[in-house]
């Protein structure tokens, strides 16, 4: 049975369709979307960093103050079901990117294995991986190039 209880297949439901609950529930805890971007300003291509948001718990992945984020990180975007089509630099693993899409979620997903930890299983999370910003430096010196290994 899904997290959330008897709410059916509930992800598999338009995302526009879905209560606060199941909207929130959907995030797989990856980490990712809470990492620093660097955008150029002559292509305006966005580049990934691996530096963490001064909020991200780097043991568990999670946002340590999800209530209060936007107050105390006023650039912390807010997802919604249409900005969520939109954003390229989301992950590819990401759930509300993969639905806005029409997209399934993938099987290691916690609302389908009902292991929260899979996510950190599969190497897609940011555990282990990244450094707090309260810590990092200048974003340039932790920039991810793509098809480069780090």
């Amino acid at each position: 049975m899904g997290a959330l209880g008897d709410q059916g297949r509930f992800w598999e439901k338009p995302l526009d369709s879905l209560t606060r609950e199941q909207w929130e529930s959907l995030c797989d805890g990856c980490g990712q979307c809470c990492l620093h971007k660097v955008e150029d300003a002559d292509s305006g291509e966005i580049f990934s960093t691996n530096v963490a948001c001064k909020l991200l718990d780097l043991k568990t992945g999670r946002c340590s103050d999800y209530r209060h984020r936007r107050a105390l990180v006023p650039d912390c975007l807010r997802l919604t079901p249409r900005s969520a089509g939109e954003l390229e630099w989301l992950p590819q693993t990401c759930a509300y990117r993969l639905r806005a899409h029409g997209d399934p979620l993938p099987e290691w997903h916690y609302l389908i294995s009902g292991d929260r930890d899979a996510v950190h299983a599969q190497g897609i999370s940011v555990i282990g991986k990244v450094v707090s910003e309260t810590e990092a430096g200048p974003l340039e010196h932790h920039m991810v190039w793509p098809g480069i290994d780090a």
